[in-house]
């Protein structure tokens, strides 16, 4: 039998549960890598790579961005909201970056930037305290969270796979495990 090894996406009391943790320890760095992972949904191979200019535009960060996925080289496009573009803001500020610096600097001197591994050691300390499983709470549940949730309010597939730069449906589908959800919601919802 195969074992289903897709990270669990965060629920709205663990994100906030996160978010006011590292709120309270003033982790102005995580506070806007967390804020970001969830708002982009992007893989962490593309989260890490981000730089200031591909966010911000002088002092202002963008409300909507595009970026040229790794994996499947296709652009996906992601909406920044405004709690996280203060957290961006407060980061770039505190660390002094500039346009041309990556937003997830590295603290090695052999990496310009975090490293998906880096990143992952980063994402421990955010799911242990609240008693979440780090084996199923990953780098990749953060790209997982924010679509599923998009999904329930809209039922819109084709909008969530083409946030998820998905180029097939059945990809988001299985990305959402939406369809024994909705069949049970449809069944739930028709009396006879």
């Amino acid at each position: 039998m195969a074992i289903d090894r897709q990270k669990a996406p965060l629920r709205l009391r663990d994100i906030w549960s996160i978010r006011i943790r590292l709120q309270i320890a003033e982790k102005t760095r995580d506070l806007a890598l967390f804020n970001l992972a969830i708002d982009s949904k992007l893989r962490a191979c593309d989260l890490t790579k981000l730089r200031v200019r591909n966010i911000a535009h002088g002092a202002q960060v963008s409300s909507r961005d595009i970026v040229m996925q790794q994996k499947t080289r296709r652009p996906v496009q992601f909406e920044i909201t405004d709690q996280t573009r203060t957290a961006l803001c407060v980061w770039i500020h505190q660390a002094q970056l500039r346009s041309e610096d990556f937003l997830s600097p590295s603290r090695l001197h052999s990496s310009d930037h975090l490293s998906t591994r880096q990143c992952a050691r980063i994402v421990k300390p955010w799911v242990t305290p609240i008693d979440l499983d780090l084996a199923m709470y990953g780098t990749h549940a953060l790209r997982r969270t924010k679509a599923p949730l998009i999904y329930r309010r809209t039922k819109n597939l084709r909008a969530v796979r083409l946030l998820l730069g998905h180029t097939k449906q059945e990809s988001t589908v299985g990305y959402l495990g939406i369809e024994v959800d909705d069949a049970l919601d449809m069944a739930e919802q028709t009396e006879v």
